[in-house]
């Protein structure tokens, strides 16, 4: 969150400020090929007739669309200072998705711990370059500006904490990369509303925006291109294959969870970000985004289940409620399917993480259905094939 920025009076009209903004502070002025342009269009006149802004939330929606900006010149900046980095491939990445709320951030941060592995950390999303030495971190600029936003949306919305905590060091979502394309479900789902984005959105192929991803992951990991990557964006799911398409080596472990559960989470973890944009419309904007929601997950697992026909041996399903009763035993299936050992400090640092449940050091992420204009039983209906392909609607799961 970045409130430093004098928002334009209309952002339709705003395009050239915004890359003149974004292009003296990075000190460049490539964007890399024009294909963002349609939808960074479609997003800044959406800004203008979607959302009911309060003044502050208006400077932090311009502030939002300078970040994603900035992150794509920093990539094309970095790309340029480092012409080889492309000549390392990412190499059978390991690839966590599923519908949200369904166990990929827990999984995720566990399996970090594995130091074999290379990871997204927030920071590095934010501003794409050849990873740094860990230590050197908090003396880069740009890893400062991420801790700082980061800290001002936890002060904003300190029920984000519990829901879904972040740091600039941690890993976390490639979506952070996909969005530089400006076509991307982070626009179209999150805060400040953006309906007329979405409906332009729907119709679009992020192929683009997986070729940039691809690239911008080269990048990143050229300083150890030997470590395996270790990713997790629930927003794959309906794009597998084009994640399939730039990475035909992927090894895919989908969570799976109740989505008359899952769903209701996902849209309370969003709306915990309205308040900061927009005044009015809370129980308006709660229903139709859990209309929204599960319309949309409902599709993406359908599509799923389809692309993953053609890659049987590269997908591994991994039940949310299963994860939770033994998290060691699922991690012994994932690691024998994705080919690795677990060595004994691998272990032990799984073991001490998984004691210490630091998920709940920051309270408990709590909400009801019933707030959201819809029971558990209507939210589960567009799920039913997923549901009973997997078994997810019983005692214990």
């Amino acid at each position: 969150m970045d409130l430093s920025y004098d928002p334009p009076s209309a952002f339709r009209h705003a395009g050239d400020r915004l890359h003149a903004l974004v292009a003296a502070e990075v000190d460049s002025d490539d964007f890399g090929p024009g294909d963002y342009l349609p939808g960074l269009d479609a997003y800044l006149h959406a800004m203008d007739y979607d959302p009911r802004f309060h003044a502050e939330g208006r400077r932090a929606a311009w502030g939002r669309i300078v970040c994603a900006l900035r992150g794509r010149a920093h990539a094309y900046r970095a790309m340029r200072e480092n012409p080889g980095f492309a000549d390392h491939d990412v190499v059978s990445p390991v690839v966590i998705t599923g519908v949200p709320r369904t166990g990929t951030t827990a999984l995720h941060r566990l399996m970090a711990l594995d130091p074999r592995f290379q990871g997204l950390q927030t920071w590095l999303a934010d501003a794409p370059m050849p990873r740094p030495p860990i230590e050197d971190w908090s003396d880069y600029p740009q890893f400062r500006r991420t801790a700082a936003g980061i800290d001002a949306q936890h002060a904003a919305a300190p029920q984000r904490r519990a829901a879904h905590f972040r740091a600039a060091e941690e890993v976390h979502e490639c979506c952070m990369l996909l969005w530089h394309g400006f076509t991307s479900n982070v626009l179209a789902c999150s805060a400040p509303s953006a309906q007329s984005y979405d409906a332009w959105w729907r119709s679009q192929s992020e192929a683009p925006s997986y070729a940039h991803y691809r690239r911008c992951l080269q990048l990143i990991g050229s300083s150890a291109p030997d470590r395996r990557w270790l990713l997790k964006n629930p927003g794959h799911i309906e794009n597998l294959d084009l994640l399939f398409a730039v990475f035909p080596d992927a090894r895919v472990i989908q969570t799976h969870r109740d989505p008359g559960k899952a769903l209701p989470s996902l849209v309370s973890l969003l709306m915990n970000l309205h308040p900061m944009f927009e005044e009015g419309r809370l129980q308006e904007r709660r229903e139709t985004m859990l209309i929204r929601e599960v319309a949309k997950w409902a599709e993406a697992t359908e599509k799923a289940d389809r692309v993953r026909r053609a890659h049987p041996a590269q997908v591994l399903d991994v039940i949310h409620a299963d994860f939770h009763a033994d998290p060691m035993a699922v991690l012994e299936r994932i690691y024998a399917f994705i080919a690795m050992d677990i060595p004994d400090a691998t272990r032990t640092a799984f073991a001490a993480r998984i004691a210490a449940r630091p998920e709940l050091a920051r309270g408990r992420h709590r909400y009801d259905i019933a707030d959201f204009g819809m029971t558990e039983d209507q939210a589960r209906e567009p799920f039913r094939a997923y549901i009973e392909r997997y078994d997810l609607v019983k005692p214990g799961r």
